[in-house]
């Protein structure tokens, strides 16, 4: 498929596994230069090198560590990508993780800070310091990652939960904000998709409950997740496929928009 993107630059924070080099898989394909940021540099070198022998020169691929968590990091990030492409076109935040799980009552201040940090500031640092980019260039594409949990929560999660919510409101905010400019912002929420993320989740359970991590996968779905209406985890590429036309010429008329890629398990007809 032409997504008519050939030539534009991408940034995909979260870069170095799951969604995110999924993504950028994709979008290397279609011509895209690729920037991939994450915080841990030889997972993310190991990443980098990865992409570049999926693409065979077809685009240029750079790896730029980054800590979401602290605003020099990325303000640093978007100054490199200004020297070296001249801005950005693209900008994914992929980044994210589960942060602090358990009983609301337990849960401390401290716990819903580091999870707010990284799941919600994360996300509008990389915004706020990329969108100006887009707007001298008249025209951008911003993809932020929520979850079915925003729309679906699950109770031993509401740090997360809130987090995503949130992303979503975000989204729909920013698309109001900077439509006029060019910039059409608009985000996904994938359910239980094989990722680094989810894959911890299932080996600390298989400890836990003394079983293999099949086995819990399967116990998981049957028990956690009953409304994923296909019956598996869903893939990162299935989640990067949207995210991809999203980030492209075909998606001109979509913006604010929150695309579920859950294989139904939002039971909701209007969530």
């Amino acid at each position: 498929m032409n997504l008519s993107i050939s030539g534009r630059t991408a940034v995909i924070t979260g870069g170095d596994s799951g969604i995110g080099l999924a993504t950028a898989k994709i979008l290397a394909d279609e011509g895209v230069n690729i920037v991939l940021t994450d915080k841990t540099q030889d997972k993310l070198d190991k990443a980098s090198e990865e992409l570049k022998a999926h693409t065979k020169g077809r685009s240029k691929v750079v790896a730029i560590t980054a800590d979401l968590t602290k605003n020099e990091e990325v303000l640093q990030l978007a100054a490199q990508v200004q020297e070296q492409f001249g801005g950005v076109d693209i900008l994914i935040n992929c980044a994210g993780a589960r942060g602090a799980a358990g009983d609301f009552i337990s849960l401390s201040d401290d716990d819903w800070l580091k999870t707010i940090d990284i799941d919600l500031m994360g996300a509008i640092r990389v915004c706020r310091a990329f969108i100006p980019q887009m707007q001298a260039r008249g025209w951008g594409r911003v993809v932020l990652v929520s979850s079915e949990n925003a729309l679906q929560p699950y109770e031993e999660e509401s740090p997360y939960n809130a987090c995503k919510a949130a992303i979503i409101n975000l989204t729909k905010c920013l698309s109001r904000a900077y439509s006029y400019d060019g910039l059409l912002i608009n985000c996904v929420s994938p359910a239980y998709v094989e990722t680094p993320m989810t894959n911890a989740m299932m080996e600390e359970l298989a400890k836990e409950r003394n079983s293999s991590v099949e086995e819990v996968v399967d116990w998981f779905l049957k028990n956690k997740r009953p409304h994923i209406a296909v019956h598996r985890r869903g893939q990162p590429e299935e989640v990067a496929a949207v995210i991809a036309f999203l980030s492209s010429e075909l998606a001109s008329y979509v913006n604010g928009s929150n695309y579920r890629v859950d294989g139904g398990s939002v039971e909701s007809a209007f969530g």
